[in-house]
């Protein structure tokens, strides 16, 4: 799902404006955008968290030159469902 269906689902449940809508959804992610930069973590009751997971500092390789990278430790954003979010995507959900 895109971020433009995501806009035409809530604009079909609510009957709000299409630019309100986009407006609104736009600022939500920036929001939430904005809070993770300064290192804040997000939590949406019954929807899940954002969250900023630290990744250690490691050795890495550039294969086309064969010399040793040093990675070093930094935060990539993540985000961790709810367990009733979990739980109905794999009642619904099947493997195919």
């Amino acid at each position: 799902m895109t971020k433009a269906e995501i806009i035409e689902q809530v604009i079909a449940q609510t009957g709000i404006e299409k630019p309100s809508v986009t407006v609104t959804v736009e600022a939500i992610m920036e929001t939430i955008k904005q809070s993770m930069v300064k290192g804040e973590n997000i939590y949406l009751r019954g929807f899940g968290t954002f969250l900023l997971k630290k990744r250690a500092a490691k050795t890495g390789r550039n294969i086309t030159k064969g010399t040793s990278v040093k990675i070093p430790a930094h935060f990539v954003p993540a985000f961790k469902p709810s367990k009733e979010f979990a739980a109905a995507v794999k009642a619904k959900v099947k493997v195919k």
